[in-house]
């Protein structure tokens, strides 16, 4: 009887081989997910690598982005500003040039803010979107207390020493003291209290005047002058208006009152003054 040759069911050994690299978790992983990706990435870097693909997506990112911003709830139609005068808020349009409506995105108010604060009338200033549409900027102006009178004209200082703004003559702020001199926008405050203490001195009083950086000059109408010390200025003028409400000390025909030495006051009569008084001495002596 013929014998029957069987098939060896056992798989060949690089069949073998196969399948157990097939059954590792890293092939599977790279076979069910690296090379779809890697297939999706290499098909879409192509695409994308296209010029008038990019133009197009381009084209509909600025579309969808102009559709959002240009919302009727997101547009910005005026701008309000409250704290300034008149000229002030025409100042800061011109520095602010905005064409309304304008698109909330396209304000930066931080940089609105910072130009503001750039104007020298400004003191502090908030700029913010207000519901509505308003561009909302509040404005806390500086508050001149003084004119300061320099080789480039007057202008007006608040009570730190910033400029304000200039201005044409002094009539234009008689309400305002004028100090002169140069630093005497440094000691604004020192140059208030003596304002302050001349007051009793009414329409006489003039301005002041900053030597050397050191010291104040009271400037009175007659030409007269109040020379203060270094020290102590305001209780010096103190005193001077005080003798002048004994004696009238002031109302004399007087050119200089020197108050530099404390101890030592010194008065400068004015030169009409001074010849009088040779010409009356001169008769006493009999040499006239």
């Amino acid at each position: 009887m013929p014998t029957i040759k069987r098939s060896d069911p056992a798989p060949s050994r690089w069949s073998w081989r196969f399948q157990r690299m097939m059954l590792t978790p890293g092939i599977r992983l790279l076979l069910r997910a690296g090379i779809p990706f890697a297939l999706c990435f290499g098909t879409a870097s192509w695409w994308l690598s296209d010029p008038d693909t990019q133009a197009a997506i381009q084209a509909t990112v600025a579309e969808a982005q102009a559709s959002i911003e240009e919302r009727p709830e997101f547009m910005v139609n005026l701008m309000a500003i409250d704290g300034a005068d008149t000229e002030l808020s025409e100042n800061i349009r011109t520095a602010v040039p905005l064409h309304f409506p304008i698109s909330s995105f396209d304000l930066d108010p931080a940089a609105i803010r910072a130009t503001v604060l750039e104007m020298p009338p400004v003191k502090e200033a908030s700029v913010r979107i207000r519901p509505g549409g308003v561009l909302q900027v509040d404005i806390t102006p500086r508050v001149p207390v003084a004119i300061w009178r320099r080789p480039e004209g007057l202008t007006l200082i608040d009570d730190g020493g910033a400029l304000v703004r200039p201005i044409a003559r002094r009539g234009l702020r008689t309400d305002l003291p004028v100090i002169a001199g140069d630093g005497a926008d440094k000691h604004v405050d020192e140059a208030m209290a003596l304002i302050d203490a001349g007051a009793p001195l009414g329409d006489r009083l003039r301005g002041l005047v900053r030597l050397g950086d050191r010291r104040w000059d009271v400037v009175l109408d007659r030409n007269q002058r109040i020379m203060l010390p270094t020290e102590g200025a305001v209780q010096a003028l103190e005193r001077v208006i005080a003798l002048d409400g004994v004696d009238e000390v002031l109302k004399r025909d007087i050119a200089r009152i020197d108050l530099r030495l404390p101890d030592r006051p010194t008065v400068r009569m004015t030169e009409h003054s001074t010849e009088e008084w040779w010409r009356i001495r001169q008769l006493n002596t009999g040499t006239e």
